[in-house]
């Protein structure tokens, strides 16, 4: 009875991970977008200089104060920028199957940072396969796991692994960009 019971909570908690899976997707697409459309649209932004002279100040001190401010304007622009570019692409930092969507990313993270999961990033295949293998197993209890391996065959778990196992070297490529 207990048995059906977990079983049933599994069922919901796979159904409910498929849900988010699916929110997240639609939202990874929408910042897939932005991220494109910020690409698309870099523009060098070139700001007039004051045309207003003060009687009192020269000519060169009015050009090194038009050009610090004309500096500190850009500098702003590019730290907007940055920020925009930055929130546009940690979600999408790298594309992962839809395997990997389906099933781990609903507690892993999209990227693998993980979200009530652990953090995948930097694992190595072996290790993520001998987790899976345990917890589709039971020797490791993850009524979640458990109820999310059991249906998949070991070339599924071998795919799965082998592409967490390039987290690492995804992110690292990402944050050097």
């Amino acid at each position: 009875m207990i048995r059906h019971i977990i079983a049933v909570i599994a069922t919901l908690l796979a159904l409910w991970a498929m849900y988010y899976l699916y929110t997240l997707d639609k939202a990874v697409h929408k910042l897939d977008e932005i991220h494109r459309v910020v690409k698309a649209s870099e523009i060098k932004v070139h700001l007039k200089k004051p045309t207003v002279v003060h009687e009192v100040t020269t000519a060169k001190e009015n050009k090194q104060a038009a050009e610090e401010q004309l500096k500190a304007k850009q500098k702003e622009l590019d730290k907007k920028l940055a920020s925009l570019r930055n929130k546009a692409g940690n979600i999408a930092a790298f594309k992962v199957s839809k395997l990997y969507k389906q099933n781990c990313s609903s507690c892993h993270g999209v990227n693998g940072r993980g979200i009530i999961g652990p953090n995948l990033v930097g694992k190595s295949k072996e290790y993520i396969l001998e987790q899976l293998h345990e917890f589709k197993t039971g020797k490791r209890k993850n009524y979640v796991m458990y109820g999310l391996l059991q249906k998949m065959d070991e070339d599924k778990l071998n795919k799965l692994s082998t592409e967490i196992s390039t987290f690492k070297e995804k992110w690292d490529k990402y944050n050097n960009n």
